[in-house]
């Protein structure tokens, strides 16, 4: 009998290290702990484990404060023992500022739907949001937090000059991750998040997502974002799954601290 060899398959290749890949979760409050449990339980059996952020929100809306809620704190705190890192997310996540006129009002109609909290608020008030916000937060996690993102991704100046006062070691927008104490960029380039509201903004989210599936790995960190919302709609499930897949292959999943040590290159951050 003729006996056929057969060759050792290829090894699998490990992602680049210098491509990473970061995930959040957005929204973090007992108001959503049941989609939130869900997004963190499918994200976590793609990315291998707990390599991921949460964006946890004090008093969501004013009406869902999380140290009047032990269970979900206690299951913030085992999120955190278990590695996932905590960011503040605002205060109430909802705006209440008044914005009539200029860039501040666009934004605040087209690029949210009433939630960026700190695009209007002047610098006292941002920064007693902010040290509250990070006490209440610390104290469920029984740890110190990664940092602040504000709701919508959205800073007005005063947010900026808290940002400073209160010292955090990192902060997030659509298109960076800096730290304030410094303003030295560790991250550029847009997040990619997804809709529900309506059916053009789901439409629109599901094509961007397409692209940043089959684009090329020219960006050092690609950073991808889930809302509660997302839950709600099958499509952006499938949307998400695929997108966390297809990255997770081709870089690094990398949490946010590992950013600080790899400071964007002058010649991109120009």
């Amino acid at each position: 009998m003729v006996q056929t060899e057969f060759a050792d398959p290829a090894p699998l290749r490990a992602p680049p290290p210098d491509k990473r890949l970061v995930v959040s979760i957005h929204d973090v409050s007992p108001t959503f702990a049941l989609p939130i449990a869900m997004l963190a339980e499918r994200i976590e059996a793609i990315l291998g484990g707990p390599r991921f952020a949460m964006l946890v929100v004090p008093d969501h809306w004013g009406s869902a404060r999380i140290d009047q809620s032990p269970a979900f704190v206690r299951r913030l705190r085992d999120w955190a023992d278990a590695g996932v890192e905590m960011f503040l997310h605002g205060w109430f996540h909802r705006d209440s500022s008044a914005h009539r006129v200029g860039a501040n009002a666009l934004k605040a109609r087209y690029m949210t739907a009433g939630e960026g909290e700190f695009l209007g608020l002047d610098a006292v008030e941002a920064e007693l949001r902010m040290r509250a916000g990070r006490d209440m937060v610390e104290q469920a996690i029984g740890r110190s937090v990664a940092g602040f993102i504000a709701p919508a991704w959205l800073y007005g100046p005063g947010a900026h000059a808290a940002l400073k006062a209160c010292d955090f070691a990192l902060a997030e927008d659509h298109f960076r991750v800096w730290q304030p104490r410094t303003g030295e960029i560790v991250a550029r380039g847009p997040v990619v998040t997804w809709a529900s509201r309506s059916p053009a903004r789901t439409a629109s989210s599901l094509a961007v997502a397409a692209v940043a599936r089959t684009m090329p790995d020219w960006m050092p960190t690609m950073r991808v974002a889930v809302h509660p919302g997302d839950v709600t709609k099958e499509s952006l499930l499938t949307s998400i799954d695929r997108t966390l897949r297809t990255l997770a292959e081709r870089r690094t999943v990398s949490r946010y601290a590992d950013l600080v040590a790899e400071p964007v290159p002058l010649a991109m951050a120009a």
